[in-house]
């Protein structure tokens, strides 16, 4: 398999990366689902140019049902592990959502019927080692809101895997702009109806500077689902699965370089854990050939 789709998932998680480092600045002035929800609506205005430029490909009401269903794991996600960094560093809850790689070989065999290979499976458990060195263990113990946060993210990092294989399912199919578009514009509702409901009227909009987090937001979330959707159209989703932990150093900067957070010895030695096993991974899959779909 040529390199292509690792090359844009990499580049797809730095800017997942950098838009979790604007919502972290989101929800520390407003409700989780608040900033979820603009996450996703702000994404629209940068989706629909992409799609329009695609030549207006159709959205038939075959895929509405299968990407609602996307839509509703992603929007769960969402709030559970925006609402995460309001009581985690960025680098923590990034890494704990590292669990979501092994999860998606498993969910991939069982709902896509892709059968499981052992060398994904061991590069993924190889990058969740690394993982397990950036965070160490805290003899101490854990306040019950950090215990929370942790919980979230883990919840958040199941929800995930499951939006990713989804994701695998329809990339192909549909194309990119399509399934950026309804991912979008279904969140937008599901989160948008919890909002309505949870939070109070005079909190539905961002305040002075936060409107231009909320531009930014869309923005990078609107270029990191066009360019996971376009590796998805192009590879399978356990061979793409462990390049999710790449996400660690690109938190590790983001967290550095925005809020201060420092950055051990411990997580670099993680992150090169990490790294080997993402180089090992791309030797694996340039030796396989790539997948014929009609987006690749």
């Amino acid at each position: 398999m040529r390199a292509g789709p690792i090359l844009l998932y990499v580049v797809g998680i730095a800017f997942f990366c950098g838009m979790d480092a604007l919502m972290k600045q989101l929800v520390a002035d407003n409700p989780a689902v608040m900033a979820s929800f603009w996450r996703y609506a702000a994404a629209v205005p940068f989706i629909v140019p992409l799609w329009w430029r695609e030549g207006r490909p159709a959205i038939t009401r075959e895929m509405l049902p299968v990407n609602f269903v996307r839509a509703l794991f992603g929007s769960v996600s969402a709030v559970t592990f925006f609402w995460s960094l309001s009581v985690l560093p960025l680098a923590e809850a990034v890494t704990i959502a590292f669990i979501a790689p092994l999860l998606i070989p498993p969910l991939a065999a069982l709902i896509l019927k892709e059968r499981m290979q052992g060398g994904n499976v061991a590069a993924g458990v190889i990058g969740f080692a690394g993982v397990l060195v950036a965070v160490g263990i805290e003899p101490s113990g854990y306040p019950r809101e950090r215990l929370l946060g942790v919980g979230a993210a883990l919840f958040a990092a199941l929800c995930y895997a499951v939006t990713i294989v989804f994701t695998r399912m329809r990339a192909a199919r549909d194309g990119p702009s399509i399934l950026s578009l309804l991912n979008a514009l279904f969140a937008s509702l599901l989160i948008g109806l919890v909002m309505v409901a949870r939070v109070p009227a005079e909190e539905w909009l961002p305040r002075g500077l936060d409107w231009w987090l909320v531009a930014a937001v869309g923005l990078c979330g609107a270029i990191a689902l066009q360019l996971l959707a376009r590796a998805y159209a192009r590879a399978e989703a356990q061979v793409l699965a462990p390049f999710e932990y790449t996400a660690l150093g690109w938190a590790a900067l983001f967290g550095w370089l925005f809020f201060g957070e420092p950055v051990s010895l411990r997580t670099w030695v993680g992150a090169a854990i990490i790294a080997g096993a993402c180089l090992w991974q791309a030797r694996r899959a340039a030796a396989v050939p790539a997948p014929s779909s009609p987006a690749a």
